[in-house]
């Protein structure tokens, strides 16, 4: 079985999502164990990193227990990622550098729309 992700200590203004696959934590969780999904993002141990790869604003939140089962996972997008809680949506607008890591990692991501 694979791997899963932390699940958010507490909930409230302190959750964030990830700007990649929206994975939802606590942004000290974060900081201290990268996303689980996304470790080329090297948040792990960088205030900045874990800034610029996150946002608050997010809509919504699902637990998935077992993604590649889960039609709301696919649904999401997230069948391939690790069993954890994520966005329904996100609304971020990623820096040029996290945008360039993404391109280079083959990574789709929604881009805001203006």
């Amino acid at each position: 079985m694979e791997t899963a992700a932390e699940v958010p200590r507490e909930f409230g203004k302190n959750l964030c999502a990830c700007g990649s696959c929206r994975l939802v934590k606590t942004f000290q969780q974060f900081l201290e164990n990268g996303c689980e999904n996304c470790p080329f993002l090297g948040m792990e141990g960088d205030r900045e990193r874990v800034s610029d790869c996150t946002t608050v604003n997010f809509a919504g939140m699902i637990a998935v227990v077992d993604p590649p089962a889960s039609w709301a996972a696919k649904w999401l997008h997230c069948s391939k990622f690790a069993p954890g809680c994520y966005a329904l949506s996100v609304q971020s607008e990623l820096p040029q550098h996290i945008e360039d890591i993404l391109d280079d990692n083959n990574i789709t991501w929604h881009k805001r729309a203006d």
